[in-house]
């Protein structure tokens, strides 16, 4: 199922984590185990933010996804399940025949 996840990440945390040079290695650890279709990092409210939509075949995925996050950089972590154009129109026609 396709996924979005949103992380906004603890600023002092993730600055220590830049500063020791690890962040590559935090974030190649994320990006490895979602094999994102797309990601993208950006500043929103002051604070860092990653976004990346990924095919979660099973929940138990979430703990290796999501625990480097939350450990490493402090992250308040989003998950929600999404559609793309052609998911939302196969739906609209189930829905609606």
């Amino acid at each position: 199922m396709r996924m979005v996840l949103k992380a906004t990440v603890d600023t002092e945390k993730s600055g220590r984590v830049l500063k020791e040079g690890r962040m590559q290695e935090v974030l190649g650890t994320v990006l490895e185990r979602l094999q994102p279709e797309a990601a993208y990092f950006y500043g929103e409210q002051g604070r860092r933010n990653m976004f990346f939509v990924f095919d979660m075949q099973d929940s138990s995925q979430l703990p290796p996804i999501t625990e480097p996050l939350f450990n490493e950089v402090g992250a308040e972590v989003y998950i929600t399940p999404a559609m793309n154009q052609d998911d939302l129109q196969k739906g609209l026609q189930q829905a609606f025949g």
